[in-house]
C-alpha cells in the first residue's frame, strides 16, 4: 500500500514539474520562427530576425522553466549554458541575451521592446506579447 502511494504521489508531482514554455515576441514582430532559429538565437548564433532586424534576447535567471527552455529548446542544462556563455564572453564573441528573474519581467520586456523574444510559462501568456512558439 505504501508503494502505491509514494508511486501516485510521484506521478503526481512530475506532472506539475514539467510546465510549456512559450516563446515570445513583441507584437508588432511578423518574423517566423521554428526551433532551429530560436535556439540559434539563444546560443548567439543567430543576431537578427528574418526579417532583418536585430534580435534582443531574454532569458530567466535560474527558474524551472528556464530549466525546461534550456533542455527542451537549446538542448543543454542550465549550467552547460552558464559555461557555454561564460567562454563566449571571456573570447569577446558574444553577449549573454538579458537575464530576468520572473515570467512578468520578461513579459513587460518583450512588450516594450520590439527587437525582443524570449520565454515564459505558456500559462503565464498575456495579450502584450504574442507566442511564436511552444515546446
Amino acid at each position: 500500500m505504501k508503494k502505491l502511494i509514494l508511486a501516485s504521489a510521484l506521478s503526481i508531482c512530475s506532472f506539475g514539474a514539467f510546465a510549456e514554455v512559450a516563446v515570445i515576441v513583441n507584437p508588432g514582430n511578423a518574423s517566423a520562427l521554428d526551433a532551429d532559429t530560436i535556439k540559434k538565437i539563444y546560443l548567439g548564433k543567430a543576431k537578427s530576425f528574418d526579417n532583418g532586424n536585430k534580435v534582443n534576447p531574454a532569458t530567466q535567471n535560474g527558474t524551472a522553466i528556464a530549466d525546461e527552455f534550456n533542455s527542451k529548446v537549446v538542448g543543454k542544462s542550465s549550467s552547460q549554458l552558464n559555461a557555454y556563455w561564460s567562454k563566449l564572453v571571456f573570447t569577446g564573441k558574444g553577449t549573454p541575451p538579458e537575464k530576468f528573474d520572473t515570467d512578468q519581467a520578461v513579459i513587460d520586456f518583450v512588450a516594450a521592446n520590439a527587437d525582443s523574444i524570449g520565454y515564459i510559462d505558456s500559462s503565464k501568456a498575456t495579450d502584450k506579447v504574442k507566442v511564436v512558439a511552444t515546446f
